[in-house]
């Protein structure tokens, strides 16, 4: 998958939108909160919540250590940055963005959340 792929993937979401927090790096927030880092421009990876802690999240870890790593600074909160380009298949990838909306939308207070379609 590519990262423009992504990206609109990620933008197709309900209430989904862009920001640019970081000056240079994407990411893709519903509400108030991200649910998909996507770095800078020639980042191939997607950052995606991909478990309530550690200890789920390290199952990406185990399937594919050469593409599934702990996102920096919020890792140990279940947080794994993907890599777009390596083994993982693209509906793999898709299924871990589709499971960071869900678990973000469910955190969300209820006026922030999307219109049910």
């Amino acid at each position: 998958m590519t990262r423009d792929g992504m990206l609109a993937y990620c933008l197709a979401k309900p209430g989904a939108w862009e920001d640019r927090p970081w000056e240079g790096d994407v990411v893709v927030k519903v509400g108030s909160r991200i649910f998909a880092f996507l770095g800078g421009p020639d980042a191939a990876t997607v950052g995606v919540k991909c478990g309530p802690d550690r200890d789920v999240a390290d199952e990406w870890l185990h399937r594919y250590p050469a593409d599934a790593r702990p996102a920096a600074y919020i890792g140990r909160s279940g947080w794994n940055t993907l890599r777009l380009d390596g083994a993982i298949d693209d509906d793999e990838l898709r299924e871990a963005v589709d499971a960071s909306y869900d678990a973000i939308v469910a955190k969300l207070p209820r006026r922030e959340r999307p219109a049910a379609s």
